[in-house]
């Protein structure tokens, strides 16, 4: 009888979220529809923050001082405005680097009046090391980053340890991480890589109920109806590890 090939080895990167650290994303060329153009054209100045390699003040970029979520990687931007209109009183940091997703949720922020997200188009990490002050955010979502399925490309996914590292040092004590994946290698690499960062702790034994605030979207549904699993990760930093990471990386 055949028996069931083993789940592949969990690989992780090492390298310092720094200059040469490996991203997790490579630029191709997508479609961009003419009303997400249009939305870049008219909206990027108003709702976007460019990259600068310094400290971003969150209270002057939104107008106010809230609590803020960082969003990695918000694809069309779906999600991102079903959980902004659901939680006014907080403010809600995309980034991504697609221009595709960057006008959706352009689209999305006019369309119904949005004052609570602000978006830069970059690499997350070197946002993060530049332009995020240590002990700062309320919390960190990251929904269903790239898998990098091939063995080989492992070492590209997002959740490494450096990469959790530099984000812990950002949340303030007490702010949360929430992950989200549909592959269950990835999902066991996170619990791995979350669960090994001293800064921070789990909320559950292993994977967490999706919260009532993590909409289901379309895809996600379609593979649930076809069987195909979702997990859900939420780490919390601990309070007695706020200076644990809160230098900037080099």
């Amino acid at each position: 009888m055949n028996q069931p090939k083993p789940p592949p080895p969990i690989v992780t990167a090492q390298e310092p979220s720094g200059s040469t650290h490996i991203r997790s994303f490579v630029h191709r060329r997508a479609h961009i529809t003419p009303s997400q153009e249009q939305a870049i054209a008219s909206w990027l100045p108003r709702w976007a923050i460019s990259y600068q390699n310094h400290l971003l003040d969150l209270e002057a970029a939104f107008g106010r001082q809230a609590p803020t979520i960082l969003e990695i990687g918000f694809g069309m931007g779906e999600t991102t405005q079903q959980i902004a209109q659901a939680r006014p009183d907080d403010n809600f940091l995309g980034v991504e680097v697609f221009n595709a997703g960057v006008g959706a949720l352009l689209k999305r922020i006019h369309e119904h009046e949005l004052d609570n997200i602000r978006i830069i188009q970059h690499d997350a990490v070197e946002v993060l090391r530049d332009m995020i002050a240590p002990n700062t955010l309320a919390g960190a979502h990251i929904y269903f980053p790239d898998p990098w399925p091939k063995n080989r490309h492992h070492k590209r996914r997002l959740i490494q340890p450096a990469f959790i590292q530099l984000l812990a040092s950002r949340l303030a004590p007490g702010a949360y991480i929430h992950c989200a994946t549909d592959w269950e290698h990835y999902a066991q690499q996170m619990l791995e890589v979350l669960s090994a960062e001293p800064g921070l702790q789990n909320t559950c034994t292993d994977y967490a109920p999706r919260p009532d605030y993590r909409p289901l979207t379309k895809f996600e549904n379609r593979g649930l109806r076809l069987g195909h699993g979702v997990w859900d990760l939420i780490f919390t930093r601990r309070p007695q590890g706020a200076d644990a990471h809160d230098t900037k990386a080099d």
